[in-house]
């Protein structure tokens, strides 16, 4: 287990950089039912180090590494536009570059519905209980082989979903399929395995269910990819697709639980269950499961002030044809104490004092593999608004 793995054990306690997105939109016009609005957002990640972070590099001469202080990036810059089409009023038309319809899983840091990228698409058109959403975004692979010009790997996507279908009270669903459409260059062709990528499918289907009387909700996701896209399935990714390791027999399969579940007013605990399984993702694969459980839970003590509690673990098996294996596994739990805007396990902006201790089941991978463990100590800062 390395330091970190978020999307394994958890995030509480467990991260230790600065990252902000800025976000800037403006509704330009609004008239007779149409309307459209410009979205954009800037993002900056640093270790937090120095009080003046930019793109500069510093070079540390002794570990012989260079990096840049704080990296900054365009992350979205699109135009949504309601109310063009008269046979769909509701309808919305955008184009750009955005986060489309992300699926989050919030305490895990993961993204496991994510296909995000420059593009175009009409969301919200009603038809039946619920609404299509329809997109066309390009995501490259980046950085294939720096042997030639040309070395990141255009990938289009088709992404068709439809939400809202409401089997009965308090019941909530959506599915889709997200079509990835490699796309090489001559160039990029003339070398050869690498860059002959199929296409590939990632199916995603979700059920969600409130139950009002105890303010319970659940979710339960299922999902299957295959070729490029397979990997997300043990990676906890949302859609990238892999060039790297490209077998035309890659199949991939994940269940998801999460939810929330209060009990009483005062306490209440979210948590996420992911199981995902890979086949022959890569020369001499045969398979890799991966089962994850993290839980955090929350006792507010007063409107601004709680405890929270988090306990993570994990297990990945990788099998070679060969017959021989590769485990890795790990567990982390961590303790806070916090002050937030208001006494909900979400509320934020929160500020926290925390103690995480974090285990590697299989080796010696803390403080420059001495340890199997180690502990975190630290104050940390979340918010959005």
């Amino acid at each position: 287990m390395q330091t970190g793995r978020q999307n394994v054990v958890g995030r509480l306690g467990n991260e230790n950089d600065t990252y902000t997105e800025i976000g800037i939109g403006q509704e330009v016009y609004n008239k007779d039912g149409k309307t459209f609005y410009v979205d954009s957002m800037f993002s900056m990640q640093s270790d937090g180090s120095n009080d003046y972070e930019s793109t500069t590099t510093v070079c540390n001469f002794d570990q012989k590494e260079c990096k840049d202080d704080a990296t900054f990036a365009l992350r979205q810059f699109n135009v949504k536009a309601k109310g063009l089409l008269s046979a769909a009023p509701d309808a919305v038309v955008w184009a750009g570059k955005r986060f489309y319809q992300r699926h989050d899983l919030h305490i895990i840091d993961t993204k496991y519905w994510n296909i995000s990228g420059a593009g175009a698409g009409i969301e919200n058109l009603k038809a039946g209980p619920g609404a299509f959403s329809l997109a066309w975004i390009r995501s490259d692979g980046n950085d294939i082989d720096n042997s030639i010009v040309n070395n990141d790997l255009n990938v289009n996507f088709l992404d068709l979903r439809y939400a809202g279908w409401a089997p009965w009270e308090g019941a909530w669903t959506e599915a889709g399929v997200s079509y990835a459409m490699p796309n090489p260059t001559d160039e990029q062709k003339k070398v050869g395995n690498l860059y002959d990528p199929k296409n590939g499918v990632m199916l995603t289907a979700e059920m969600s269910q409130y139950f009002a009387d105890s303010r319970i909700y659940e979710k339960l996701v299922l999902q299957y990819a295959d070729k490029g896209l397979a990997q997300n399935m043990i990676s906890q990714g949302g859609g990238w697709y892999d060039v790297w390791h490209l077998t035309d027999d890659a199949k991939g399969y994940r269940v998801i639980l999460t939810g929330d579940i209060p009990m009483g007013e005062n306490f209440s605990v979210n948590h996420v269950f992911t199981y995902g399984k890979g086949e022959k993702l890569e020369a001499w694969h045969d398979n890799t499961e991966l089962f994850s459980a993290v839980a955090r839970a929350g006792y507010a003590w007063t409107d601004i002030m709680k405890t929270l509690v988090e306990a993570g673990t994990y297990e990945t098996t990788k099998t070679w044809t060969s017959g021989s294996e590769e485990k890795s596994s790990g567990q982390k739990y961590t303790l806070a104490q916090a002050w937030s805007a208001g006494p909900s396990l979400f509320a934020r902006p929160e500020i926290r004092v925390f103690a995480s201790y974090l285990k590697d089941g299989e080796g010696k991978s803390f403080n420059g593999g001495e340890d199997d463990h180690t502990w975190n100590f630290g104050v940390q800062a979340e918010a959005w608004w």
